[in-house]
């Protein structure tokens, strides 16, 4: 009947017909162009020469990739990475504003290292002679690593934040142990206790066969001088100082119970590069803040102490050191770290105060690091305390991750260190804390990729309590 209809319809007008005819034609015919012109768009759009080459692009979901040094020297560098990319090439993009006979133009700029840039074969600044590497873009390039640990560990400024800036501290933290020795050791700065300088405090917890002995001392300290030089700083008659990738830990402290005894010595700790966690913030409402990270997960220790003329000798031992910073009121947090099998492994999880975010929102997190750098992350993480009934305290402390990591850690408390949180920075404003720390031994099994992961080790953990 249509086909019918159709003849009809030409035999009886056959001019409209052909016009009407060649009308649909040039229709679909403009929109097939279109659709290939669209395509040819999109795949250009899409093409990696427009960001400066490649054949892959690493971002972030805030649109900037943190930490870059340690993105290329220390995952991109390392096994199983390490060998596979032929080039790599950072770059970064900005809007600036060309204010010109009283008219504004927008530019898009972007910037990048030079000589790697060229080696992704960019078309940009393949020809253009005078664009060449400066000494920063070298030392980008091919970091030291000990320049890569000073700048991980390095202090901040006080955030201009009044209603929060007295429960401001910051703290280089360090633990080890050596044969039935162990230690943990904070240098902690605290906010300005006078123009211009900054309350600070060493304290130092020994464990030797299970008697836990505490020292500490404190005094004020050049706040800009802090800024400059740290990690390396000096507290009283203690100090830190990081040459090249060893950090020279020098204590002089006296007996918090008031005993004769005093403790002295030195400890260092050698950091292994690559196994490191790099620098993250995390931010709240009202200027809020929190930062962590672990310059070294596992290190070699030397050195020794020296308590009421008995020498303690720490060598060939292994040390942990990591640094935190933030706004501290009301905050808490569970973490723990262990290291066996070559392996390196770091978890935690934050709790901000009720004013700053919620925190059913904020993850937890767990790192694996391997002999040869970093294996796998999950924020998949769930970290349950089981409480002794009659102490309300952890009797064993179990770890769940998943994700890229499937793993698992339990870890049952040989002993803990308990110090009451009410006073400084640390004190919250409506609840009294105890403070954990613990430490005992990590079952630890599971499966990084194709690595099936089943160790015993001794490790830490942290955590709070009501009182």
């Amino acid at each position: 009947m249509i086909v019918r209809l159709a003849l009809r319809s030409l035999a009886t007008r056959p001019l409209r017909s052909a016009v009407l005819a060649c009308g649909f034609g040039l229709g679909i015919s403009v929109m097939a162009n279109l659709l290939g012109i669209g395509d040819v768009i999109l795949e250009q759009a899409q093409s990696p020469h427009l960001a400066g080459g490649g054949d892959l692009q690493i971002g972030s979901e805030t649109g900037r990739v943190d930490n870059t040094r340690f993105l290329i020297s220390s995952v991109l560098g390392s096994p199983p990475l390490a060998g596979r990319a032929l080039a790599v090439a950072p770059s970064a993009r900005a809007r600036l504003y060309l204010v010109k006979d009283g008219g504004v133009v927008t530019v898009e700029a972007r910037g990048g290292i030079p000589s790697m840039d060229r080696a992704l074969g960019d078309p940009e600044i393949t020809d253009v002679a005078a664009w060449v590497d400066t000494e920063d873009d070298r030392r980008f390039m091919a970091p030291d690593p000990g320049d890569l640990l000073r700048a991980m560990d390095r202090f901040h400024p006080v955030p201009d934040r009044p209603a929060r800036e007295e429960s401001w501290a910051e703290w280089l933290y360090f633990n080890g142990r050596a044969g039935g020795t162990r230690f943990y050791v904070t240098f902690v700065v605290g906010p300005e206790d006078a123009p211009g300088t900054r309350r600070a405090g060493v304290r130092l917890q020994l464990e030797r066969d299970g008697e836990i002995v505490g020292y500490s001392d404190g005094a004020s300290i050049d706040a800009a001088a802090l800024l400059d030089t740290a990690p390396d700083l000096s507290i009283a008659a203690s100090s830190v100082r990081l040459a090249g990738t060893t950090y020279h830990i020098a204590l002089d402290l006296p007996a918090e119970d008031g005993g004769a005894d005093r403790v002295t010595g030195e400890l260092l700790l050698e950091a292994t590069p690559g196994r490191s966690f790099p620098p993250f913030t995390i931010h709240g409402a009202g200027g809020w803040q929190t930062g962590y990270v672990v310059p070294v997960l596992s290190g070699t220790l030397r050195g020794q102490l020296t308590v009421g003329g008995e020498r303690l000798q720490l060598s060939g031992g292994t040390g942990y050191h990591d640094h935190n910073w933030g706004f501290w009121r009301d905050v808490t947090w569970r973490w723990g770290q262990v290291a066996g099998d070559g392996l390196s492994i770091v978890y935690g999880r934050v709790h901000p105060p009720a004013d700053a975010a919620d925190a059913t929102r904020l993850p937890g997190f767990l790192v694996l690091l391997g002999p040869d750098g970093p294996l796998g992350t999950s924020t998949r993480v769930t970290i349950d305390e089981i409480d002794d009934p009659e102490t309300g305290r952890p009797r064993s402390i179990r770890v769940r991750a998943r994700g890229a990591v499937d793993l698992t850690m339990e870890m049952a408390v040989d002993s803990a260190v308990v110090t009451r949180m009410d006073r400084g920075p640390f004190a919250p404003s409506q609840r009294t804390m105890d403070f954990l720390q613990m430490r005992g031994a990590y079952q630890v099994s599971g499966r990084v990729g194709e690595r099936a992961i089943d160790f015993v080790a001794q490790g830490s953990a942290e955590t709070f309590r009501g009182r």
